[in-house]
Protein backbone atom coordinates (compact mmCIF):
# COMPACT_ATOMS: atom_id res chain seq x y z
CA UNK A 1 0.00 0.00 0.00
CA UNK A 2 2.82 2.39 0.92
CA UNK A 3 4.54 1.59 -2.37
CA UNK A 4 1.34 2.47 -4.28
CA UNK A 5 1.01 5.77 -2.41
CA UNK A 6 4.65 6.68 -3.14
CA UNK A 7 4.23 5.83 -6.83
CA UNK A 8 1.02 7.84 -6.99
CA UNK A 9 2.74 10.79 -5.31
CA UNK A 10 5.62 10.65 -7.82
CA UNK A 11 3.16 10.57 -10.73
CA UNK A 12 1.23 13.56 -9.35
CA UNK A 13 4.44 15.52 -8.74
CA UNK A 14 5.68 14.74 -12.25
CA UNK A 15 2.38 15.83 -13.76
CA UNK A 16 2.42 19.04 -11.72
CA UNK A 17 6.03 19.75 -12.66
CA UNK A 18 5.54 19.18 -16.40
CA UNK A 19 2.00 20.48 -16.96
CA UNK A 20 1.68 22.56 -20.10
CA UNK A 21 5.14 21.66 -21.42
CA UNK A 22 3.63 20.32 -24.65
CA UNK A 23 2.16 23.76 -25.41
CA UNK A 24 4.65 24.84 -28.11
CA UNK A 25 4.95 21.33 -29.58
CA UNK A 26 1.17 21.24 -30.17
CA UNK A 27 1.38 24.55 -32.00
CA UNK A 28 4.30 23.48 -34.17
CA UNK A 29 6.61 26.12 -32.72
CA UNK A 30 10.34 25.47 -32.31
CA UNK A 31 11.10 25.46 -28.60
CA UNK A 32 13.72 24.80 -25.95
CA UNK A 33 13.20 21.47 -24.18
CA UNK A 34 12.01 22.04 -20.59
CA UNK A 35 12.81 20.06 -17.46
CA UNK A 36 10.26 19.45 -14.66
CA UNK A 37 9.27 22.38 -12.49
CA UNK A 38 11.86 24.91 -13.75
CA UNK A 39 11.11 24.69 -17.48
CA UNK A 40 14.02 26.12 -19.47
CA UNK A 41 15.09 28.49 -16.68
CA UNK A 42 17.36 26.36 -14.46
CA UNK A 43 20.42 28.52 -15.14
CA UNK A 44 18.44 31.72 -14.55
CA UNK A 45 17.20 30.44 -11.18
CA UNK A 46 20.75 29.44 -10.17
CA UNK A 47 22.16 32.82 -11.32
CA UNK A 48 24.41 31.36 -14.00
CA UNK A 49 22.85 33.50 -16.73
CA UNK A 50 20.67 36.60 -16.55
CA UNK A 51 17.30 36.84 -18.27
CA UNK A 52 18.87 39.05 -20.96
CA UNK A 53 21.70 36.55 -21.55
CA UNK A 54 19.24 33.65 -21.75
CA UNK A 55 17.12 35.48 -24.34
CA UNK A 56 20.24 36.28 -26.37
CA UNK A 57 21.32 32.62 -26.32
CA UNK A 58 17.94 31.48 -27.67
CA UNK A 59 18.07 34.21 -30.33
CA UNK A 60 21.46 33.02 -31.58
CA UNK A 61 20.61 29.31 -31.35
CA UNK A 62 17.66 29.56 -33.77
CA UNK A 63 18.82 31.88 -36.60
CA UNK A 64 16.14 30.69 -39.03
CA UNK A 65 13.11 31.03 -36.74
CA UNK A 66 10.85 34.06 -36.33
CA UNK A 67 10.01 32.99 -32.78
CA UNK A 68 11.04 30.30 -30.28
CA UNK A 69 9.12 28.87 -27.32
CA UNK A 70 10.57 28.72 -23.79
CA UNK A 71 9.26 28.12 -20.26
CA UNK A 72 9.94 30.01 -17.03
CA UNK A 73 8.72 27.43 -14.56
CA UNK A 74 5.20 26.71 -15.83
CA UNK A 75 4.89 30.12 -17.54
CA UNK A 76 4.94 30.01 -21.32
CA UNK A 77 7.24 32.47 -23.11
CA UNK A 78 7.81 33.20 -26.78
CA UNK A 79 11.15 34.76 -27.75
CA UNK A 80 10.50 36.90 -30.83
CA UNK A 81 13.34 37.35 -33.34
CA UNK A 82 11.58 39.11 -36.23
CA UNK A 83 11.58 42.97 -36.13
CA UNK A 84 8.26 43.16 -38.01
CA UNK A 85 6.62 40.88 -35.48
CA UNK A 86 8.20 42.89 -32.65
CA UNK A 87 6.70 46.02 -34.18
CA UNK A 88 3.27 44.36 -34.14
CA UNK A 89 3.59 43.45 -30.45
CA UNK A 90 4.97 46.79 -29.21
CA UNK A 91 3.10 49.18 -31.51
CA UNK A 92 0.49 47.99 -34.00
CA UNK A 93 -1.30 45.50 -31.73
CA UNK A 94 -0.50 47.13 -28.40
CA UNK A 95 -4.06 46.50 -27.16
CA UNK A 96 -3.19 42.78 -27.06
CA UNK A 97 0.10 43.38 -25.23
CA UNK A 98 -0.38 46.35 -22.90
CA UNK A 99 0.70 44.24 -19.91
CA UNK A 100 4.27 43.48 -18.89
CA UNK A 101 3.15 40.60 -16.71
CA UNK A 102 5.93 41.07 -14.16
CA UNK A 103 3.56 40.53 -11.23
CA UNK A 104 3.39 36.80 -10.66
CA UNK A 105 0.02 36.94 -8.87
CA UNK A 106 -2.97 38.62 -10.50
CA UNK A 107 -4.48 40.25 -7.42
CA UNK A 108 -1.88 40.26 -4.62
CA UNK A 109 0.79 42.93 -5.22
CA UNK A 110 3.50 43.79 -2.74
CA UNK A 111 3.77 47.56 -2.08
CA UNK A 112 6.83 48.40 -4.21
CA UNK A 113 5.53 46.33 -7.13
CA UNK A 114 2.80 48.93 -7.67
CA UNK A 115 5.22 51.11 -9.62
CA UNK A 116 4.70 52.46 -13.12
CA UNK A 117 7.21 50.03 -14.63
CA UNK A 118 5.69 46.92 -13.09
CA UNK A 119 1.98 47.80 -13.02
CA UNK A 120 -0.48 46.59 -15.63
CA UNK A 121 -3.98 47.45 -16.79
CA UNK A 122 -6.05 50.42 -15.70
CA UNK A 123 -3.83 51.51 -12.84
CA UNK A 124 -0.82 51.64 -15.18
CA UNK A 125 -2.76 53.72 -17.72
CA UNK A 126 -4.10 56.18 -15.13
CA UNK A 127 -0.63 56.74 -13.68
CA UNK A 128 1.11 56.98 -17.06
CA UNK A 129 -1.30 59.66 -18.29
CA UNK A 130 -0.81 61.81 -15.20
CA UNK A 131 2.94 61.37 -14.79
CA UNK A 132 3.93 62.00 -18.41
CA UNK A 133 3.78 65.84 -18.08
CA UNK A 134 6.49 65.66 -15.40
CA UNK A 135 8.96 64.61 -18.10
CA UNK A 136 8.15 67.21 -20.76
CA UNK A 137 10.84 69.24 -22.54
CA UNK A 138 9.84 72.33 -20.58
CA UNK A 139 10.21 70.57 -17.23
CA UNK A 140 13.53 69.09 -18.35
CA UNK A 141 14.90 72.49 -19.31
CA UNK A 142 13.76 73.98 -16.00
CA UNK A 143 15.64 71.37 -13.96
CA UNK A 144 18.82 71.54 -16.05
CA UNK A 145 20.64 73.93 -13.65
CA UNK A 146 20.27 71.17 -11.04
CA UNK A 147 21.86 68.69 -13.46
CA UNK A 148 24.77 71.08 -14.01
CA UNK A 149 25.28 71.58 -10.27
CA UNK A 150 25.74 67.84 -9.76
CA UNK A 151 27.73 67.34 -12.97
CA UNK A 152 30.30 69.94 -11.88
CA UNK A 153 30.86 67.97 -8.67
CA UNK A 154 31.87 64.98 -10.83
CA UNK A 155 34.84 67.10 -11.94
CA UNK A 156 35.97 67.44 -8.31
CA UNK A 157 36.01 63.65 -7.85
CA UNK A 158 37.80 63.22 -11.17
CA UNK A 159 40.40 65.78 -10.06
CA UNK A 160 41.19 63.76 -6.94
CA UNK A 161 41.61 60.59 -9.00
CA UNK A 162 43.78 62.37 -11.58
CA UNK A 163 46.12 63.73 -8.89
CA UNK A 164 46.64 60.36 -7.23
CA UNK A 165 46.72 58.34 -10.44
CA UNK A 166 44.48 55.78 -8.79
CA UNK A 167 42.08 53.48 -10.59
CA UNK A 168 38.45 54.60 -10.44
CA UNK A 169 35.35 52.47 -10.93
CA UNK A 170 33.48 54.82 -13.26
CA UNK A 171 30.30 52.78 -12.80
CA UNK A 172 30.32 53.77 -9.14
CA UNK A 173 31.36 57.33 -9.94
CA UNK A 174 28.46 57.90 -12.35
CA UNK A 175 26.06 56.12 -9.99
CA UNK A 176 26.95 58.61 -7.27
CA UNK A 177 26.34 61.47 -9.69
CA UNK A 178 22.96 60.19 -10.85
CA UNK A 179 21.92 59.32 -7.28
CA UNK A 180 22.59 62.91 -6.18
CA UNK A 181 20.74 64.34 -9.15
CA UNK A 182 17.72 62.08 -8.64
CA UNK A 183 17.65 63.11 -4.99
CA UNK A 184 17.68 66.79 -5.87
CA UNK A 185 15.18 66.83 -8.76
CA UNK A 186 12.99 64.05 -7.41
CA UNK A 187 12.82 64.76 -3.71
CA UNK A 188 14.41 68.15 -3.12
CA UNK A 189 17.09 66.71 -0.82
CA UNK A 190 20.88 66.40 -0.99
CA UNK A 191 21.75 62.72 -1.23
CA UNK A 192 25.46 63.49 -0.49
CA UNK A 193 26.55 60.55 -2.64
CA UNK A 194 29.24 62.53 -4.45
CA UNK A 195 30.81 63.70 -1.19
CA UNK A 196 30.33 60.41 0.69
CA UNK A 197 30.47 57.12 -1.20
CA UNK A 198 28.97 55.42 1.87
CA UNK A 199 26.02 57.78 2.22
CA UNK A 200 22.66 56.27 3.13
CA UNK A 201 21.29 56.74 -0.39
CA UNK A 202 24.35 55.33 -2.12
CA UNK A 203 24.06 52.25 0.09
CA UNK A 204 20.40 51.97 -0.90
CA UNK A 205 21.35 52.31 -4.55
CA UNK A 206 23.97 49.57 -4.24
CA UNK A 207 21.48 47.26 -2.54
CA UNK A 208 18.97 47.81 -5.33
CA UNK A 209 21.70 46.99 -7.83
CA UNK A 210 22.51 43.61 -6.25
CA UNK A 211 20.50 40.41 -6.68
CA UNK A 212 21.37 38.40 -3.56
CA UNK A 213 20.88 34.63 -3.01
CA UNK A 214 17.91 35.61 -0.83
CA UNK A 215 16.41 37.53 -3.75
CA UNK A 216 17.09 34.64 -6.13
CA UNK A 217 15.37 32.15 -3.82
CA UNK A 218 12.31 34.37 -3.33
CA UNK A 219 12.08 35.01 -7.07
CA UNK A 220 12.22 31.28 -7.81
CA UNK A 221 9.58 30.41 -5.21
CA UNK A 222 7.20 33.13 -6.42
CA UNK A 223 7.71 32.05 -10.05
CA UNK A 224 7.26 28.32 -9.48
CA UNK A 225 4.51 28.56 -6.86
CA UNK A 226 2.83 31.98 -7.27
CA UNK A 227 -0.30 31.09 -5.29
CA UNK A 228 1.50 29.52 -2.35
CA UNK A 229 4.05 32.34 -1.99
CA UNK A 230 1.84 35.23 -3.06
CA UNK A 231 2.49 37.11 0.20
CA UNK A 232 6.27 36.71 0.06
CA UNK A 233 7.91 40.03 -0.87
CA UNK A 234 10.46 40.02 -3.69
CA UNK A 235 11.91 43.33 -2.56
CA UNK A 236 13.98 42.83 0.58
CA UNK A 237 12.75 44.43 3.85
CA UNK A 238 15.73 46.83 3.98
CA UNK A 239 14.79 48.24 0.55
CA UNK A 240 11.09 48.50 1.33
CA UNK A 241 11.67 50.11 4.73
CA UNK A 242 14.20 52.60 3.34
CA UNK A 243 11.86 53.73 0.56
CA UNK A 244 8.91 54.24 2.92
CA UNK A 245 11.14 56.09 5.39
CA UNK A 246 12.44 58.35 2.62
CA UNK A 247 8.94 59.22 1.45
CA UNK A 248 7.55 59.72 4.96
CA UNK A 249 10.44 62.06 5.82
CA UNK A 250 9.93 64.22 2.74
CA UNK A 251 6.13 64.33 3.17
CA UNK A 252 6.50 65.37 6.81
CA UNK A 253 8.83 68.21 5.80
CA UNK A 254 6.19 69.44 3.35
CA UNK A 255 3.19 68.91 5.62
CA UNK A 256 1.78 66.50 3.05
CA UNK A 257 1.19 69.33 0.56
CA UNK A 258 2.96 70.44 -2.66
CA UNK A 259 5.86 72.70 -1.71
CA UNK A 260 6.28 74.65 -4.93
CA UNK A 261 9.53 72.85 -5.77
CA UNK A 262 7.82 71.22 -8.78
CA UNK A 263 9.81 68.04 -8.22
CA UNK A 264 8.63 64.42 -8.39
CA UNK A 265 7.23 64.32 -4.85
CA UNK A 266 5.28 67.52 -5.55
CA UNK A 267 3.76 65.83 -8.59
CA UNK A 268 2.60 62.89 -6.44
CA UNK A 269 1.20 65.22 -3.77
CA UNK A 270 -0.65 67.23 -6.40
CA UNK A 271 -2.21 64.04 -7.79
CA UNK A 272 -3.26 63.03 -4.28
CA UNK A 273 -4.86 66.45 -3.66
CA UNK A 274 -6.96 66.14 -6.82
CA UNK A 275 -8.63 63.04 -5.41
CA UNK A 276 -9.28 59.86 -7.34
CA UNK A 277 -7.46 59.14 -10.59
CA UNK A 278 -10.22 58.78 -13.19
CA UNK A 279 -10.04 57.79 -16.85
CA UNK A 280 -11.09 55.36 -19.57
CA UNK A 281 -10.44 51.71 -18.82
CA UNK A 282 -8.01 49.74 -20.94
CA UNK A 283 -9.37 46.43 -19.63
CA UNK A 284 -13.15 46.73 -19.22
CA UNK A 285 -15.71 47.74 -21.85
CA UNK A 286 -19.45 48.39 -22.10
CA UNK A 287 -21.68 46.23 -24.34
CA UNK A 288 -21.41 48.89 -27.09
CA UNK A 289 -17.60 48.63 -27.07
CA UNK A 290 -16.90 51.92 -25.30
CA UNK A 291 -14.47 51.78 -22.36
CA UNK A 292 -15.80 51.78 -18.84
CA UNK A 293 -14.62 54.33 -16.28
CA UNK A 294 -11.54 53.35 -14.26
CA UNK A 295 -10.72 54.83 -10.85
CA UNK A 296 -7.83 54.62 -8.38
CA UNK A 297 -6.71 56.27 -5.13
CA UNK A 298 -3.23 57.80 -4.82
CA UNK A 299 -2.49 56.24 -1.43
CA UNK A 300 0.78 55.91 0.47
CA UNK A 301 1.71 52.55 -1.06
CA UNK A 302 1.17 53.83 -4.60
CA UNK A 303 3.27 56.93 -3.88
CA UNK A 304 6.08 54.87 -2.32
CA UNK A 305 6.16 52.55 -5.33
CA UNK A 306 6.58 55.51 -7.71
CA UNK A 307 9.34 56.94 -5.50
CA UNK A 308 11.05 53.56 -5.63
CA UNK A 309 10.98 53.24 -9.41
CA UNK A 310 11.96 56.90 -9.94
CA UNK A 311 14.98 56.46 -7.68
CA UNK A 312 16.07 53.00 -8.85
CA UNK A 313 15.49 53.48 -12.58
CA UNK A 314 16.83 57.03 -12.49
CA UNK A 315 20.25 56.20 -11.11
CA UNK A 316 20.65 52.64 -12.37
CA UNK A 317 20.05 52.99 -16.11
CA UNK A 318 21.75 56.38 -16.55
CA UNK A 319 24.85 55.42 -14.56
CA UNK A 320 25.14 52.15 -16.49
CA UNK A 321 24.89 53.87 -19.89
CA UNK A 322 27.18 56.81 -19.12
CA UNK A 323 29.88 54.66 -17.47
CA UNK A 324 29.88 52.20 -20.39
CA UNK A 325 30.31 55.19 -22.73
CA UNK A 326 33.40 56.22 -20.74
CA UNK A 327 34.69 52.65 -20.96
CA UNK A 328 34.33 52.61 -24.75
CA UNK A 329 35.97 56.02 -25.13
CA UNK A 330 38.89 54.87 -22.94
CA UNK A 331 39.56 52.04 -25.39
CA UNK A 332 38.96 54.29 -28.43
CA UNK A 333 41.17 57.38 -27.93
CA UNK A 334 40.49 58.75 -31.43
CA UNK A 335 36.75 58.82 -30.80
CA UNK A 336 37.38 60.26 -27.33
CA UNK A 337 39.34 63.12 -28.90
CA UNK A 338 36.49 63.82 -31.32
CA UNK A 339 34.08 63.99 -28.39
CA UNK A 340 36.37 66.30 -26.43
CA UNK A 341 37.06 68.59 -29.38
CA UNK A 342 33.32 68.98 -29.89
CA UNK A 343 32.72 69.67 -26.19
CA UNK A 344 35.47 72.32 -26.23
CA UNK A 345 34.12 73.93 -29.38
CA UNK A 346 30.53 74.07 -28.17
CA UNK A 347 31.32 75.28 -24.65
CA UNK A 348 33.53 78.03 -26.05
CA UNK A 349 30.36 79.53 -27.56
CA UNK A 350 28.71 79.38 -24.11
CA UNK A 351 31.56 80.91 -22.07
CA UNK A 352 32.64 77.41 -20.96
CA UNK A 353 29.43 76.93 -19.03
CA UNK A 354 27.29 73.82 -19.31
CA UNK A 355 23.69 74.57 -20.20
CA UNK A 356 20.71 72.91 -21.83
CA UNK A 357 21.32 74.45 -25.28
CA UNK A 358 25.01 73.54 -25.23
CA UNK A 359 24.30 69.87 -24.53
CA UNK A 360 21.74 69.82 -27.37
CA UNK A 361 24.53 70.90 -29.76
CA UNK A 362 26.94 68.10 -28.79
CA UNK A 363 25.95 65.73 -31.56
CA UNK A 364 29.05 63.53 -31.63
CA UNK A 365 28.86 63.04 -27.85
CA UNK A 366 25.27 61.91 -28.29
CA UNK A 367 26.29 59.57 -31.12
CA UNK A 368 28.92 57.95 -28.88
CA UNK A 369 26.34 57.60 -26.09
CA UNK A 370 23.77 55.99 -28.40
CA UNK A 371 26.39 53.59 -29.76
CA UNK A 372 27.40 52.58 -26.22
CA UNK A 373 23.76 51.80 -25.44
CA UNK A 374 23.65 49.65 -28.55
CA UNK A 375 26.64 47.64 -27.36
CA UNK A 376 25.32 47.35 -23.80
CA UNK A 377 21.72 48.45 -23.28
CA UNK A 378 20.75 48.90 -19.63
CA UNK A 379 17.62 46.84 -20.26
CA UNK A 380 18.71 43.86 -22.36
CA UNK A 381 15.24 42.44 -22.98
CA UNK A 382 11.59 43.50 -22.99
CA UNK A 383 8.57 41.52 -21.76
CA UNK A 384 4.94 41.79 -22.80
CA UNK A 385 2.02 39.64 -21.69
CA UNK A 386 -0.78 38.61 -24.04
CA UNK A 387 -4.19 39.85 -22.80
CA UNK A 388 -6.39 37.90 -25.27
CA UNK A 389 -6.00 35.28 -27.99
CA UNK A 390 -3.63 36.58 -30.66
CA UNK A 391 -2.64 35.12 -34.01
CA UNK A 392 0.94 35.96 -34.89
CA UNK A 393 0.94 37.93 -38.20
CA UNK A 394 2.11 35.85 -41.14
CA UNK A 395 1.46 32.54 -39.37
CA UNK A 396 -1.30 30.21 -38.23
CA UNK A 397 0.02 30.21 -34.64
CA UNK A 398 -2.40 31.59 -32.05
CA UNK A 399 -1.17 32.23 -28.54
CA UNK A 400 -3.48 32.37 -25.54
CA UNK A 401 -4.13 34.95 -22.87
CA UNK A 402 -1.37 34.84 -20.26
CA UNK A 403 1.40 33.78 -22.62
CA UNK A 404 4.40 36.13 -22.33
CA UNK A 405 6.56 37.49 -25.13
CA UNK A 406 10.29 38.16 -24.72
CA UNK A 407 12.03 40.64 -27.02
CA UNK A 408 15.83 40.10 -26.90
CA UNK A 409 17.06 43.70 -27.19
CA UNK A 410 20.74 42.89 -26.57
CA UNK A 411 20.70 40.20 -29.27
CA UNK A 412 19.04 42.48 -31.84
CA UNK A 413 21.61 45.21 -31.15
CA UNK A 414 24.43 42.76 -31.88
CA UNK A 415 23.01 41.11 -35.01
CA UNK A 416 25.05 41.77 -38.17
CA UNK A 417 21.83 41.66 -40.20
CA UNK A 418 20.95 45.05 -38.74
CA UNK A 419 24.30 46.54 -37.73
CA UNK A 420 27.49 46.22 -39.77
CA UNK A 421 30.37 44.80 -37.70
CA UNK A 422 28.23 44.92 -34.54
CA UNK A 423 31.14 44.22 -32.17
CA UNK A 424 32.83 47.48 -33.16
CA UNK A 425 32.33 50.82 -31.42
CA UNK A 426 31.26 53.12 -34.28
CA UNK A 427 29.45 56.31 -33.17
CA UNK A 428 28.97 57.27 -36.82
CA UNK A 429 26.16 54.72 -37.05
CA UNK A 430 24.02 57.34 -35.31
CA UNK A 431 24.97 60.32 -37.45
CA UNK A 432 21.98 62.29 -38.81
CA UNK A 433 22.66 60.79 -42.25
CA UNK A 434 22.76 57.15 -41.13
CA UNK A 435 20.41 56.93 -38.16
CA UNK A 436 17.35 56.95 -40.43
CA UNK A 437 18.59 53.71 -42.04
CA UNK A 438 18.35 51.75 -38.78
CA UNK A 439 15.44 49.33 -39.08
CA UNK A 440 12.48 49.96 -36.80
CA UNK A 441 12.49 47.81 -33.65
CA UNK A 442 16.11 46.68 -33.96
CA UNK A 443 17.46 49.44 -31.65
CA UNK A 444 15.47 49.85 -28.44
CA UNK A 445 17.61 50.86 -25.43
CA UNK A 446 14.62 52.67 -23.90
CA UNK A 447 11.96 50.26 -25.13
CA UNK A 448 9.38 51.15 -27.77
CA UNK A 449 5.70 52.03 -28.00
CA UNK A 450 3.28 53.25 -25.30
CA UNK A 451 5.26 51.43 -22.60
CA UNK A 452 8.63 52.90 -23.58
CA UNK A 453 10.63 54.45 -20.73
CA UNK A 454 8.79 57.55 -19.49
CA UNK A 455 12.05 59.11 -18.28
CA UNK A 456 14.02 58.59 -21.50
CA UNK A 457 14.70 62.27 -22.15
CA UNK A 458 15.63 62.94 -18.52
CA UNK A 459 18.04 59.99 -18.41
CA UNK A 460 19.46 60.95 -21.78
CA UNK A 461 20.12 64.54 -20.76
CA UNK A 462 21.61 63.85 -17.33
CA UNK A 463 23.95 61.25 -18.83
CA UNK A 464 25.19 63.61 -21.56
CA UNK A 465 25.68 66.43 -19.03
CA UNK A 466 27.75 64.20 -16.72
CA UNK A 467 29.87 62.97 -19.63
CA UNK A 468 30.42 66.51 -20.98
CA UNK A 469 31.44 67.84 -17.56
CA UNK A 470 33.97 65.04 -17.03
CA UNK A 471 35.44 64.92 -20.55
CA UNK A 472 35.78 68.70 -20.82
CA UNK A 473 38.59 68.66 -18.26
CA UNK A 474 39.71 65.04 -18.09
CA UNK A 475 40.49 62.05 -20.27
CA UNK A 476 39.87 58.40 -19.47
CA UNK A 477 42.14 55.49 -20.30
CA UNK A 478 42.25 51.77 -19.49
CA UNK A 479 43.56 50.77 -16.08
CA UNK A 480 45.70 47.65 -15.54
CA UNK A 481 42.58 45.80 -14.37
CA UNK A 482 40.32 47.03 -17.20
CA UNK A 483 38.81 44.38 -19.47
CA UNK A 484 38.45 45.23 -23.15
CA UNK A 485 35.21 43.27 -23.19
CA UNK A 486 33.62 43.51 -19.71
CA UNK A 487 31.60 40.55 -18.44
CA UNK A 488 27.87 41.03 -17.97
CA UNK A 489 26.70 40.05 -14.50
CA UNK A 490 24.71 36.75 -14.69
CA UNK A 491 22.92 37.64 -11.44
CA UNK A 492 21.36 40.77 -12.97
CA UNK A 493 17.56 41.12 -12.99
CA UNK A 494 15.70 43.54 -15.26
CA UNK A 495 18.62 45.91 -15.80
CA UNK A 496 22.03 44.63 -16.87
CA UNK A 497 25.20 45.33 -14.94
CA UNK A 498 28.91 44.67 -15.36
CA UNK A 499 30.59 42.10 -13.16
CA UNK A 500 33.34 43.76 -11.15
CA UNK A 501 32.55 47.31 -12.25
CA UNK A 502 34.36 49.40 -14.87
CA UNK A 503 37.82 50.41 -13.60
CA UNK A 504 39.54 53.23 -15.54
CA UNK A 505 42.29 55.79 -15.07
CA UNK A 506 41.46 59.50 -15.20
CA UNK A 507 44.01 62.01 -16.51
CA UNK A 508 43.89 65.80 -16.49
CA UNK A 509 43.74 67.15 -20.03
CA UNK A 510 46.59 69.31 -21.22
Amino acid sequence: MLFVIICLLIVVLYWYGTRGYDYWAKKGVAYEKPIPFVGTALRQFTQRVSLAQAAEEVYRKYPNERYVGTFLGSRKFLVIRDPELIKSVLLTDFSYFHKRGLSLHQTVLEPLAKNLFGLDGDLWKLLRQRMTPAFSSGKLKAMFPMIVEKAVKVQDLANKAAKTGSTVDVRDLMARYTTDFIGACGFGIDMESLEDENSVFRKLGRRMDVFTPRDALVSMLKTLFPKIFKNLHLFAPEIENSVFHLLETVLKQRNNKPSGRNDFVDLLLALKEKGKLVGDSIEHFNPDGTPKVAEAEMDMELMAAQVFVFFSAGFETSSSSSSYTLHQLAFHPEEQKKVQDEIDEVLLRYENKLCYDAIKEMKYLEMAFLESMRLFPSVGFLIRNCTKKYTLPGSNVTIDEGVSVTIPVQALHMDDKYFEEPEKFMPERFSPERIKDIMKCTYMPFGEGPRACIGERLGHMQSLAGLAALLHKYSVEPAPTSLRHPVSNPAARITQSIKGGLPLRIQTRA
